[in-house]
Parts: structure tokens; C-alpha cells; sequence
């Protein structure tokens, strides 16, 4: 009887079993289907503005002068201009006071050499564009603006450049630039990076730091995330690639000096003697910082990458038989003379 209760009472709730799995299937495959709001409200455009981002990150991209390196560039050779000359009349006020009249002795100097560094610097450009494939929006051309030099009377030993052609030179340099082809080594090198558009670099990737600041907040509101990222970015990108800029900056403006007619090997006269007074600790110097966690490369990768670029700085300073530039340097001792004569007669009449 057992059996054949079981048997009755099972025989009709299979159908009933059958229906129920067929319609919890039903019900599994409905709920697995994505709602088209989800589809339309946020894949789509999730999946346009991914395709909008990669497609201006790749054409911004370019190449530098010289060095070939491929870097992201956003900003306009204007825009990095404007920028430049707001802070150049910030920096006037600044050094109100300080800055030596157009007409010293090392103004004169500073505009003489910078003057032939900065033609060398036009032309080095005019001739990369024509022979590179960058697009018109992204290539390496200077600000139409005339340059300007500005001498501060500082013992800093320094020298730095503004987007828009804005020099600035501090007179404790001239402790390491003894002659005017050591003066064209340091002008070389910041005027490359207004070649390089190093500034406007630097603002590009601002931006695509920000974004990604921007998300690790997102992603993680409680700001742990965020904590970590900025440091690691810090040491394992922005001080690397500033280091970067550096070095492509002392490549570039050894062929400057060297096309400008200047003896290219005086750079490494100059990071010498700096090394030698940072290593001694004489005119106020400190040993620097190691170099993994500083925005400049060590004196000792400096002079090794000097060694490493002489041979076609100076091919290009002796090209045609050295005949160009021993012309042209006959020109600069009768300019230096002319220039010691008249500061000599200034000082003169000044008595």
C-alpha cells in the first residue's frame, strides 16, 4: 500500500513539477537580460567618450626634435606663450630691483650670445618641421615673439626660461660660465626647452593626471587609493620624466651652441666645475639629493651623456672644413671688443 499511495500521489505533481521549472527558466533568462536603460543610459556612452579619449590621445601625440621621443601634447605653441608672458611680468615685480640695465656688461653679453643661439634655435626648427611627419597642430615651432633677456643679480647660479621666449639669467652663474661659449652651453639648453615644448608637456600631462586623480576618487571615495597614487606617481613618473626633459635639454642645446657656431665642449667645463663645488661644498653648494628622487640627472650622467653627443656636436661645429664658424667667430671677438670698448668708454665718461 506504501508503494502504491506513493505511486498515485506523484503521478499528477509531475506537471506541475515540470511547469515550475520551465517558468523559474523563464524567469532566470528575463532576469539575466540587461534593461535597455543600462545598455543605452551607460554603455553607449561610456563606450563614446572611451573612443573620443583615445582618439584625441593619439592625435596629440608627436615626436620631440632630435630625440624622436613620442610624448603627449595638448596645448598650443599660443597658449604656452600667453601663459609665459603672465608670468613674465610677474616675475618683473619680483625682481624689481635686481634686474641689471640693458646696457651692463653681462646684459650686453647675455644678448649677444643669446641672440645667436636663439637664430641657430629657428632655423634647427624651421628645418625639423620640414622634414618631420608631425601634424601642423602639433609641431615643435617657436612663439613669433622676439626673446627677451633679463640679468638678476643673485648668487643663485641659475638660468631658466618662460614659454614666449623669456630668458632670465642670475649673475652667480657667471661663477661657472667664464666665457661666452660656456654662457652659450646654459643659453643652449634652456632656449631647447622652448624647442622641446617642454612647458606645454608639462600642461598636457597635468591634465591626464588630474583625470586619473579624478577617478581614483571615484573608484575609491574614502581617499586611500588616492594616497597611494600620488606619491607613486610622483616618484615613478614626474620626477623620471622631468629628469627626462632635462637630459633632452643638455642633447639639444649642445647641437644649438655647436650650429650657433660655439664650442660645444665648454658644457662640460661648466658641469664640472658645479660638480666639483657641490662635491666640496664651497659658494653656499650642497650635495645634491640622490638622483632617483630629484627633477634634475646627477652631474656624473650629465658628463657621461656629453661624452656620448661630442662627436656630432663637434662635426657640426667643424662642418665645411671649420670654415663657417671660423669666420663667424672672427665676428664675435671684433663684437666683444667693440662691446669692452664702449662699456670702458661708458665707465670713463661716468668718472
Amino acid at each position: 500500500r506504501f508503494c502504491r499511495r506513493q505511486h498515485l500521489t506523484s503521478s499528477p505533481r509531475s506537471p506541475v513539477t515540470a511547469n515550475t521549472t520551465s517558468s523559474h527558466r523563464q524567469q532566470r533568462g528575463s532576469s539575466n537580460s540587461v534593461p535597455p536603460y543600462i545598455i543605452y543610459g551607460f554603455v553607449v556612452p561610456l563606450t563614446g567618450i572611451t573612443a573620443a579619449s583615445v582618439y584625441a590621445y593619439y592625435s596629440c601625440l608627436d615626436n620631440v626634435p632630435f630625440t624622436h621621443r613620442r610624448r603627449f601634447l595638448a596645448t598650443t605653441p599660443q597658449w604656452e606663450a600667453n601663459m609665459g608672458h603672465e608670468q613674465y611680468r610677474v616675475l618683473l615685480k619680483k625682481f624689481k630691483g635686481e634686474i641689471l640695465p640693458n646696457d651692463h656688461r653681462a646684459s650686453v653679453t647675455a644678448q649677444r650670445v643669446g641672440g645667436r643661439i636663439s637664430a641657430a634655435a629657428q632655423n634647427c626648427s624651421r628645418d625639423w618641421n620640414a622634414t618631420s611627419n608631425n601634424k601642423p597642430s602639433v609641431q615643435s615651432k617657436f612663439s613669433p615673439s622676439p626673446y627677451t633677456y633679463t640679468v638678476v643679480r643673485s648668487p643663485e647660479a641659475n638660468a631658466f626660461v618662460l614659454p614666449g621666449n623669456h630668458v632670465f639669467v642670475l649673475t652667480g652663474l657667471f661663477r661657472y660660465t667664464h666665457n661666452e661659449d660656456e654662457l652659450a652651453s646654459v643659453l643652449g639648453h634652456e632656449m631647447a626647452h622652448n624647442l622641446a615644448r617642454h612647458a606645454g608637456e608639462r600642461m598636457s600631462e597635468g591634465l591626464l593626471l588630474g583625470v586619473i586623480s579624478r577617478l581614483a576618487l571615484i573608484i575609491d571615495p574614502t581617499g586611500i587609493l588616492f594616497s597611494i597614487l600620488l606619491p607613486a606617481q610622483t616618484l615613478l613618473y614626474s620626477l623620471p620624466h622631468s629628469r627626462e626633459h632635462e637630459v633632452e635639454a643638455d642633447r639639444i642645446g649642445v647641437i644649438l651652441a655647436s650650429e650657433a657656431c660655439y664650442d660645444p665642449t665648454a658644457a662640460k667645463r661648466v658641469f664640472s666645475r658645479m660638480k666639483e663645488d657641490a662635491e666640496d661644498g664651497t659658494n653656499g653648494n650642497r650635495a645634491p639629493p640622490p638622483e632617483f628622487i630629484s627633477t634634475h640627472p646627477g652631474y656624473d650622467t650629465r658628463l657621461t651623456f656629453f661624452d656620448q653627443w661630442m662627436p656630432d656636436a663637434l662635426g657640426r661645429f667643424n662642418k665645411d672644413g671649420g670654415n663657417k664658424c671660423r669666420a663667424i667667430r672672427d665676428e664675435m671677438k671684433r663684437a666683444r671688443r667693440l662691446a669692452a670698448e664702449m662699456h670702458d668708454g661708458k665707465k670713463g665718461r661716468g668718472r
